[in-house]
């Protein structure tokens, strides 16, 4: 047993100074862009961009060097972890992949217009970032459940590297969507009469004109609108990097992960509710970004319609969560606490991207009471910014229970019961005898055990479409209870509970994918309402809110997912 632990050491370093290599790598990047954007001497962003492309190229060798290794070892038989990379996570992804690609064709688009004055290098970027996009999607959609037990070393830091490059151009594409937002929060300010607020801003625009300007204001335009889906595909790969990362080495159980299909069956409620809450919340961004910076009256109207909308919606989430939580308590389930990376990962970035959200909200409230002057849409702002801390609170939990929440055998397909039939005599006679019951069939729903009475158990027999015979129950009743009774009763409040919790995860499903459009496409009313800039500062509460916006908005959409895993698996 001794040299085991001695083996475990070199890994143990190799994780170490892999993590080490990534970390710099995105701190060298992350100096370089605020150098940029801060407007450092003899820095421009072709050096940036330049960074950005080694990376993506260096990412580029190492998938295609594993991706012919793999497939020259296509033969042997390749461990896989069946919880990493779920399909619909992948399929998110993807969709964020193609909407990516043609945020990357205006780039190319909008260089050609102004090649004479850009650099070659913001032309280079974009086409490297479209042959990145396409290979790692391919990349991830093949290769996400591995389990690498060969040159581990060096994968980790091919892995290590992958992560941190995607994190890097996650970076890089919110500080471009930040210096948009901020030109446009600007002038909102001065419409609701914040005219003290001083600032120069500069979104680096090109110094020469288009060949083409019709087109390139598209291009210019359309980039802005698309930024939030490649925000999302990055970070999103990052995370599926980082648990092959983490599974690199990893000795797993041999057990058979089930695939658990989505079907809207028992989640009809839930479903209906969350598509008026999203098509509502369609309405209300566009209503609050055609309104808002128009007129002090109108942006003020703006923000009232927002902050009340959102403070109905938060409160129905809340409620929607602590049910659920109360079923979960009264149910007393154990917890699975085997370990999985994919499992603890999502529950990390839960709480830690929670944390921009709850920064913001208590900014907010500090704000409000010390502000000096309170206009009416601030009274609005309290409620909303305290349900936000609260819902997070719900959300997370329930959501982490309901992944660690043992699944009950009632799933399995076929389930077996051992049968003793005892004599009318004195004499005991067991007789063991076997009888396959399937799901849906004789009144037997979640690993229930049949009824027992007068020292018999007893299986209703089915009349050939999987209820119990009526005739034959009431002729049972002449020997004593309906035995389908107290099996009739369990069912029915273990299948409303489940179907009661289909439709909460549903809705908050639906309600998560609601709330992360509005900062996404521009409806932030941090930024708008101006009271938090005057009770900290503009220039302070500019770099809170661009600090903290990010992990706001891919909460919303982290969560979404876990709840869409969620309303799966229950």
């Amino acid at each position: 047993p001794a040299p085991a632990p001695a083996r475990s050491y070199p890994q143990k370093s190799a994780e170490t100074l892999s993590s080490q290599y990534g970390l710099n790598v995105f701190l060298a990047g992350l100096l370089l862009m605020l150098a940029w954007a801060v407007h450092a001497a003899g820095l421009a962003a072709s050096a940036v961009l330049a960074y950005l492309v080694t990376l993506m190229l260096l990412q580029l060798a190492w998938m295609a060097w594993y991706v012919c290794r793999r497939q020259a070892h296509r033969r042997l038989i390749q461990q896989k972890d069946t919880h990493a990379g779920a399909r619909w996570l992948k399929g998110g992804i993807t969709l964020f992949a193609m909407i990516t690609l043609i945020m990357d064709s205006f780039k190319i688009g909008y260089f050609v217009g102004y090649a004479e004055c850009l650099s070659i290098t913001e032309g280079i970027f974009p086409v490297t970032h479209a042959v990145h996009t396409l290979v790692q999607v391919y990349f991830l959609w093949c290769h996400a459940k591995d389990i690498i037990q060969s040159f581990k070393t060096l994968e980790r830091f091919g892995v290590i590297h992958s992560v941190f490059t995607n994190l890097l151009l996650w970076t890089n594409a919110v500080l471009a969507e930040s210096k948009h937002q901020l030109n446009e929060h600007k002038e909102r300010l001065i419409t609701l009469g914040f005219g003290n607020i001083s600032i120069e801003l500069d979104d680096h625009a090109p110094q020469c004109n288009c060949t083409t300007p019709y087109l390139c204001s598209i291009f210019s335009q359309g980039i802005y609108y698309l930024y939030p889906f490649n925000i999302e595909y990055h970070i999103l790969a990052s995370t599926v990097l980082y648990v092959l990362w983490k599974n690199i080495g990893r000795k797993v159980e041999h057990l058979q992960h089930h695939k658990v299909p989505f079907r809207f069956q028992g989640k009809t409620l839930g479903t209906i509710v969350g598509m008026v809450v999203f098509a509502t919340t369609i309405a209300v961004v566009v209503v609050y970004l055609i309104q808002i910076g128009r007129s002090k009256l109108k942006s003020e109207i703006a923000l009232m319609m927002f902050y009340l909308y959102a403070i109905i919606l938060l409160t129905l989430m809340c409620a929607a969560g602590i049910v659920a939580l109360l079923i979960y308590r009264f149910e007393g389930r154990s917890l699975d606490v085997s370990k999985n990376p994919a499992r603890k990962l999502d529950g990390d970035l839960l709480v830690g991207t929670a944390s921009g959200s709850w920064l913001l909200s208590w900014g907010s409230i500090l704000a409000i009471i010390c502000a000096e002057t309170h206009p009416a849409y601030a009274w609005y702002n309290l409620p909303y910014s305290i349900l936000v801390i609260i819902e997070k609170y719900v959300q997370n939990l329930f959501i982490i229970e309901s992944i660690h929440r043992e699944h009950e055998k009632g799933h399995d397909d076929i389930k077996t019961l051992r049968i003793l039939t005892v004599s009318n005599g004195s004499t005991l006679s067991p007789v063991p005898s076997y009888k396959e019951i399937y799901n849906g069939t004789n009144g037997l729903h979640n690993g229930e055990l049949p009824c027992k009475f007068n020292g018999s158990v007893f299986l209703p027999e089915t009349n050939g479409g999987g209820a119990p015979d009526e005739k034959k129950c009431e002729s049972g009743k002449a020997f004593g209870p309906a035995p389908s009774d107290c099996t009739h009763y369990r069912r029915n409040f273990t299948l409303s509970k489940r179907r009661i919790l289909k439709n909460v995860a549903t809705f908050l499903f639906l309600c998560n994918l609601s709330l992360w459009i509005p900062p996404a496409f521009g409806c932030r009313p941090e930024y708008d309402n101006g009271l938090e800039e005057m009770v900290f500062g503009f220039e302070p509460w500019i770099i809170i809110v661009n600090l903290a916006m990010p992990f706001s908005i891919f909460y919303r959409m982290h969560s979404a997912a876990s709840l869409f895993e969620v309303s799966c698996i229950t």
